[in-house]
């Protein structure tokens, strides 16, 4: 009967314990005041973004009277809204996408090996914690790092893996992607 009662108390402390592998980057933190009347009332807001660096990647905000504490509740937050983007090669997106929030816009391409992560602050720390390698990005409108994270990750929503496309469609990844054969052909036909 013990037994029982341990195995249901302690499955949440279990499931905390069984995911160590995330990896979490602090973009912001934000101090604010409350004037009140005997004086004024300090808080924080932190901004959190957290990834396996192997294709998941969320991002949360907290907010409490003390910085740790802001910082663990957006760590929390970033863990439960975590969403599975696709790589190519594991390395790279698959195709170029284009995400926006509010006044911030973000372009996002693929990038041959060795290019590195070419982005701003928010957007590379997400892409750092998404496990890309080499991409090429450039945010317009707004500056607001909140804005920024929430644009680049409508953009990762949006992207598809060859697989995911050909099941949509109900065909065969072969018959998505363009023959190698092809390919090399219609390069040297240009040449010439």
């Amino acid at each position: 009967m013990a037994e029982r009662e341990n195995r249901g108390r302690g499955r949440g402390r279990n499931r905390e314990e069984e995911t160590p592998e995330f990896a979490d980057r602090l973009v912001a933190i934000n101090r604010v005041s409350k004037t009140v009347k005997g004086g004024k009332r300090f808080g924080f807001a932190a901004l959190v973004v957290v990834g396996d660096q192997r294709g998941r990647v969320g991002f949360g905000k907290g907010k409490a009277k003390e910085v740790p504490e802001a910082i663990r509740k957006a760590t929390e937050q970033a863990k439960r809204q975590m969403i599975r983007v696709p790589l190519k090669e594991g390395r790279t997106l698959h195709h170029d996408v284009q995400g926006h929030h509010g006044a911030g816009k973000v372009v996002m391409r693929t990038a041959p090996e060795g290019t590195g992560i070419i982005a701003g602050g928010p957007m590379r720390a997400v892409f750092e914690m998404l496990g890309i390698k080499d991409v090429v990005s450039k945010s317009t409108g707004t500056q607001n790092p909140y804005n920024m994270i929430r644009a680049t990750i409508d953009g990762l929503k949006q992207e598809a893996s060859p697989r995911m496309v050909a099941a949509r469609r109900g065909k065969k990844v072969s018959d998505i992607l363009p023959k190698r054969d092809d390919a090399a052909a219609d390069a040297v036909s240009e040449e010439a």
